[in-house]
């Protein structure tokens, strides 16, 4: 299994340019949230529990997320129960506001993600390796950290593999 820096850094080789890491503050958590409301059906109460395939899906993500970073880990799984609970909560909704509303979050999600992809000029991450859908949103997460100053070390790892993240011109592109 790679490290959280070697997912990190070669998810971080298709988003050098910071209007597109800004539109995946946006994009992603707004296609986490369609995926899990989506996924939140079928679904059934067990001991105040929402037990549904959004749910497995959850699940199998935080071992993933864990696995790589206690930190990171810890983080993405209570933002995976964030969107777990929001997603429980649209499910027991009609289908007509449930479906509505996980499609329209998905659809605008992508089309931010794509529009952040164009100023990069290049294609989105897992159109080569598809965990780049897992790891996209923990590099959001850790972009948030970096902001904020937390774990130089990480970003400093990532910035020595995938190069420091800038807003390239036209010309870069051409």
């Amino acid at each position: 299994m790679k490290t959280l820096v070697e997912h990190l850094s070669q998810y971080a080789e298709y988003h050098r340019d910071r209007r597109n890491i800004a539109t995946h503050f946006v994009g992603i958590p707004l296609i986490v949230l369609a995926v899990a409301e989506l996924l939140s059906r079928p679904g059934l109460e067990v001991a105040g529990l929402w037990l549904s395939p959004a749910a497995l899906v959850a699940a199998a993500a935080a071992i993933f997320y864990l696995r790589l970073d206690l930190r990171y880990g810890l983080l993405m799984s209570v933002l995976l129960l964030l969107s777990l609970w929001f997603g429980a909560a649209l499910a027991v909704q009609s289908t007509a506001l449930w479906l509505s509303v996980g499609v329209a979050l998905f659809v605008v999600g992508w089309i931010i993600q794509f529009v952040g992809h164009y100023y990069e000029g290049r294609k989105p991450a897992f159109v080569d390796d598809l965990m780049g859908l897992l790891v996209g949103p923990l590099f959001v997460a850790a972009e948030l950290g970096f902001l904020l100053g937390l774990r130089k070390d990480i970003e400093r790892a990532v910035e020595e593999r995938a190069g420091p993240t800038c807003i390239r011109s036209k010309n870069a592109l051409a």
